[in-house]
């Protein structure tokens, strides 16, 4: 059986992590292999990456910094686990990918979208999700699930999400204009209801690219 690779995108706080589980454990109980991943991250030169990009204490990377190391991670991750889960004929199910470095590196800091379209080709050596969910959620909604995440957490927001209200304004248009450049593949899906509510859509998306 061919592999598929599905990826997850939105702004903050719009609930991606727990609709990765719940889509894992799904296509894992109907007998399909799956490999769970996220961006940056997945191998331990790209988890390495993660923590130098979350670290705002002495040497924050500037706005090109930040996209060589996005880059740089997401390189290991397609060579070292994504094209071989593919070849492989697994699914593959990750937290992020190639879409969320032209909404945030160039729609939310404003570097140019050509510029980052050839450099991601690079670094990913041409490969492309089959299916993006984007989950659209809206700023105040996001707002209160940071804040509850936080108190239960007792952490505080990194670096990338305390750019401000204008940033992620920014955000969340540049993500939608992407969706709307690519209906076949993007597909947006409310995600301001319950995790339930939002599960039955995310599942019924799936069903329906592979019926």
């Amino acid at each position: 059986m061919k592999g598929r690779f599905i990826t997850f995108e939105g702004g903050e706080g719009c609930g991606k992590s727990t609709q990765v589980k719940r889509l894992v454990d799904h296509l894992r109980a109907s007998g399909i292999e799956v490999v769970v991943t996220r961006e940056p991250g997945g191998t331990r030169l790209a988890e390495l990456i993660r923590a130098l990009l979350k670290d705002e204490r002495e040497d924050p990377p500037c706005d090109r910094s930040e996209l060589l190391l996005f880059l740089a991670a997401r390189a290991q991750l397609v060579r070292n686990v994504i094209r071989p889960a593919l070849s492989a004929g697994k699914w593959v199910v990750c937290d992020r990918f190639s879409d969320s470095t032209f909404a945030y590196q160039g729609y939310g800091r404003g570097l140019r979208l050509d510029d980052l379209r050839r450099m991601n080709d690079f670094a990913c050596d041409g490969l492309a999700p089959d299916l993006t969910l984007l989950l659209d959620v809206r700023p105040d909604v996001a707002c209160e699930r940071m804040r509850r995440r936080e108190a239960a957490t007792n952490t505080v927001s990194d670096r990338i999400e305390q750019a401000g209200d204008a940033f992620h304004q920014r955000l969340r248009a540049g993500f939608m204009e992407l969706a709307a450049a690519d209906p076949g593949r993007i597909k947006v899906l409310d995600a301001n209801g319950s995790p339930d509510d939002v599960w039955r859509s995310v599942l019924e998306t799936v069903n329906k690219a592979w019926a």
